[in-house]
Order: C-alpha cells, then structure tokens, then sequence
C-alpha cells in the first residue's frame, strides 16, 4: 500500500453485524455500562473499572479509556442496549493490535461476544491488515479463556504477575492469538456460530 491508501489505525468506524453494533465509546455511554457492568463481571479487569458504582466514577473510567495513546474504543449494542465495551491496542509498528472485551453478564453466552470479536478481527486482518490479532487474559477468568478457544485463537503462554491491578494484587496473564494465515478458519467458525442468531 502507499502511504494514501493505508488505513487509519487509530479510527472508530460504526460496524455492525445483525443487531450487534459497535460505536465510538463516549461519555455518554458510562450509564449504560454502570447499567450492565457488575461486579461480579468486571472482577478480571485489569484497571480502572470503578468499585463504587456511581455514574460518576463510570464517567472517569470512560475518561480515562479515551486518553490512552494507541487505543481504540467501542460501545457493544445489542439491540440498541449497551452490553459491554471492545477495544483494540495499537502497535502500528511491530502490525499488529490487541482485542479487549468486558460484556455484561445479562449478555454472556449470546451474540455479543462473538459477532463483537467477528467485526473487529475482520476489520484488523481485512482492513488493517495486521499481521497479528492478540488476547490477553486474566489466568483465572476461565469464562474468557473458554471463549477464546472457541473462536479458535492459540494460546500461547502465561505472562507470570504481568499486570497489576488496582487492589494491588499481582495478576497473571494468559496470552492468545489469531495470525492473518489462520483468520479463514477462525471467520468461517464464527460465521457459522452467528448464523443461530
């Protein structure tokens, strides 16, 4: 590609898939994620969720995802109603991003998840043409774990006390990926998952 036809990394297009959609993350969403955030869901995040349930606090963390460098952020609809939030990383120089998910446990086992994780795979290895989609996960979140075998990506090791949460506590994270030459298979699993919806 030359430099006027590369795609724009750092843009939050609308995508939609049957009645997912994923739109810009704003301010105005921190209600509807305090609404389907609990804490129960949100225990394996790594930083920032708020633990004291005010629309206050949701309006900070929102704040504070946007202000990262080399973040993209959506809201997931479904329906119209806020079920969670999906992001990517950038690192535009070593080409490839990093997919993070938190959806509401309402949600959980339906068509957020992997109609979410479709239209943003398809836009990295489509659009984006990364070289490398990663997942990283909190070793005890067997839930996520779970769902990232399903839709087919490796794992690749744990990241021993990588992060550190905000209670202080160290966490171990678990690594995962989908690379370009695997993406066929990874879209027609998903494909044909999506199809019951």
């Amino acid at each position: 590609m030359t430099p006027a036809t590369e795609p724009d990394w750092s843009a939050r297009p609308i995508l939609q898939r049957g009645e997912v959609r994923l739109t810009p993350l704003g301010l105005e969403h921190a209600r509807g994620l305090m609404a389907c955030l609990d804490p129960a869901t949100t225990r394996y995040v790594a930083r920032g969720v708020p633990d004291d349930g005010s629309l206050e606090g949701w309006t900070g963390y929102v704040q504070r995802l946007l202000a990262q460098p080399n973040r993209v952020d959506w809201v997931l609809l479904v329906a119209g109603v806020v079920a969670g939030r999906i992001s990517y990383t950038l690192n535009r120089p070593d080409g490839w991003v990093e997919i993070g998910t938190v959806i509401g446990a309402a949600y959980h086992g339906g068509v957020a998840n992997p109609a979410g994780k479709f239209l943003l795979l398809q836009r990295a290895f489509e659009v984006l043409e990364v070289g490398r989609v990663q997942f990283r996960v909190d070793a005890r979140n067997a839930r996520s774990r779970a769902a990232l075998r399903k839709l087919g990506a490796v794992e690749e090791g744990t990241l021993r006390r990588y992060q550190r949460r905000t209670d202080g506590e160290a966490r171990d994270s678990v690594l995962y990926s989908v690379l370009p030459e695997e993406w066929p298979a990874v879209r027609a699993r998903l494909e044909e998952r999506l199809q019951a919806w």
